[in-house]
């Protein structure tokens, strides 16, 4: 096994722990977050602040190094425009958390648990991925 392999495994490892220690992957306790009118529960609110600067920082360490510790070059996203279609993905990834309370990250963490809401959801993401990808190629042709 590769050493970038390893050392994924091990990063993903350690963020799904994360998730789970906080809260993400359970859909209950991120409803709450969201319900600003109701039981609101500000408790994400210090999961999501605390990855902020670690995020910052290691985009800050990014400007000061060739190439990446496990890879061969960093992927850094360089598009700065707010566009329709950036705008709308927002919207739909919002919308989307808010009903089933899971994003992404956490709903595949969910999946470990047996949870079938959070299948139900994977299989939801998974689909609008694949047609977003035949719109795109229809597109392009």
């Amino acid at each position: 096994m590769q050493r970038s392999h390893i050392t994924a495994f091990v990063a993903g490892l350690i963020f799904g722990v994360g998730l789970i220690l906080a809260g993400m992957a359970n859909p209950a306790k991120v409803l709450a977050f969201l319900d600003l009118a109701g039981n609101w529960d500000p408790s994400l609110a210090l999961v999501m602040g605390g990855a902020i600067p670690v995020s910052a920082i290691g985009f800050y360490l990014v400007r000061y190094r060739a190439t990446p510790l496990c890879g061969s070059s960093f992927q850094v996203p360089s598009n700065r425009q707010l566009d329709k279609r950036l705008v709308l993905g927002a919207l739909g990834f919002g919308v989307g958390w808010g009903l089933a309370g899971f994003c992404p990250g956490p709903a595949l963490v969910a999946l470990g648990t047996g949870s079938l809401k959070a299948v139900v959801f994977v299989a939801a993401m998974l689909s609008g991925m694949l047609i977003f990808e035949v719109m795109e190629k229809r597109k392009s042709t």
